[in-house]
């Protein structure tokens, strides 16, 4: 009975340990992967963290602990810049609209100018148009970039154009999510420091953006128009001659018509506009009155968010200029590829590997618990059964030929006394008597006593 009892107890108890491996075998796979926070490293070719104050540095930017999701949409930005405070980061509602943080902008392009890398999602959508590589799926990355130098002029407050001097204030490398997609974990900014690195320009070293300004920490602006010239980069708007162009930044959305005005043409001039190197195109049109132009281009769905250009081009003058602005991501799409992403992150099979240490710490735990409860019933049924005192046993009965009694010498008769009963009466009492009590011992000379 106490056998069967400790096996009732045993079953019972692996049927817990069993609900209770699968709850956590659920909690474990359901739950978002935990990894250590983002980190990244600077270190120019002599091993430091610093940039030249003249001219461009080139750079390798190592990140570990990011967040890596297997065929996640986008991935993360790299990109030199400053933030404001605290609350820059895009996941905390800081853009760069609102003057939160700025950055050197660049060609969304591959072969760009190097100051912004797209560090993709491995397996993403996207992938092929990384400039940057791929996250690992250990969260590690590494790419080389440019630093232009201590100042630069970057889109800021307003939509207006911003000059930032590095002198001043402490810039560094940006870290944040890539195609409108917001991912706190992938935030981060690293400082850099300047100081004179270099006696000579660097070979292979890339146009630099601009000459050093006076020390300003940022100067908003409401006009993009900026006299440059057409290949300068980092100027708001540029012309050649007397021509201008000008794009309604409130427009510039991936997937909608971006409208756009022109001026200092020739009366009645053919003029073609291009989106980056032909991503899209418009034309021919015929400028108005005065050589002025109004008009609108489709940005494709295909145009990644980021700083892209956009140059009109006279038949007749020849005339040419270009504008750099920044398009912003769809807020519906942004916004699916979030949750998509989020979704990704919380039960892909990476993001809970991690964690089966503690699965399989558990499961063993519950065993070995199962394991001894069932040791020490057992123990306790095996040190219960020497304790007990034995119940008494009856006597077995003699084996053999039963000895009959010594016959009796009959007394004499007596005319007082009735005769005896028959011998056979008695017979079957003194065969009970012999076969479950002990045989007495007789004498062996025979008479009365």
């Amino acid at each position: 009975m106490l056998e069967t009892r400790a096996r009732r107890v045993a079953i019972r108890v692996a049927a817990a340990a069993g609900a209770a491996l699968l709850t956590v075998g659920l909690a474990v796979t359901s739950s978002p992967a935990a990894h250590a926070a983002a980190n990244v490293t600077i270190v120019n070719e002599f091993g430091k963290a610093e940039a030249d104050l003249t001219y461009a540095t080139k750079v390798t930017v190592s990140g570990t602990g990011f967040q890596s999701v297997q065929g996640g949409f986008g991935g993360i930005y790299v990109m030199f810049g400053w933030v404001n405070s605290a609350s820059w980061k895009p996941s905390q509602g800081g853009t760069t609209t609102n003057g939160d943080y700025l950055y050197v902008p660049d060609e969304e392009t591959k072969d760009n100018a190097g100051y912004q890398r797209f560090v993709a999602f491995p397996g993403s959508n996207t992938e092929d148009a990384a400039n940057g590589g791929t996250i690992a799926a250990d969260g590690s990355w590494s790419t080389e970039m440019y630093i232009p130098g201590p100042t630069f002029q970057a889109i800021g407050r307003g939509g207006g154009t911003s000059s930032v001097d590095c002198r001043e204030v402490t810039c560094g490398i940006l870290t944040i999510g890539a195609h409108g997609v917001v991912n706190q974990n992938n935030e981060t900014f690293t400082p850099i420091s300047f100081a004179n690195i270099y006696d000579t320009a660097p070979a292979a070293e890339p146009a630099p953006t601009n000459e050093p300004q006076e020390p300003t920490t940022e100067v908003p602006g409401t006009t993009t128009e900026v006299p440059g010239t057409a290949t300068d980069p980092n100027i708001g708007a540029a012309d050649t001659g007397e021509a201008t162009i000008t794009v309604n930044r409130d427009t510039a959305v991936v997937g909608r018509v971006l409208a756009f005005t022109a001026s200092g043409f020739v009366e009645g001039e053919q003029v073609v506009v291009v989106l980056d190197d032909g991503v899209a195109a418009v034309g021919p049109l015929t400028t108005g009155r005065a050589g002025t132009l109004a008009g609108a281009i489709q940005l494709p769905a295909s145009v990644r968010m980021g700083t892209h250009s956009l140059t009109i081009s006279g038949a007749a003058s020849g005339r040419t200029a270009t504008v750099n602005f920044p398009v912003r991501s769809n807020p519906a799409e942004a916004a699916a590829a979030q949750a998509a992403t989020d979704e990704e992150a919380g039960s892909s099979w990476p993001s809970w590997l991690p964690e089966w240490p503690i699965l399989v710490f558990v499961g063993v735990a519950l065993v070995a618990f199962v394991l001894a409860l069932m040791w020490r019933l057992k123990r306790r049924r095996k040190a219960n059964g020497k304790n007990e005192p034995k119940p008494a046993t009856a006597p077995q009965p003699a084996t053999g030929p039963v000895p009959q009694p010594a016959a009796a010498t009959p007394a004499p008769p007596a005319a007082s006394q009735p005769a005896a009963a028959p011998a056979h009466t008695s017979a079957p009492a003194v065969e009970w008597v012999a076969m479950n009590q002990p045989v007495p011992s007789h004498s062996t000379s025979g008479g009365a006593q």
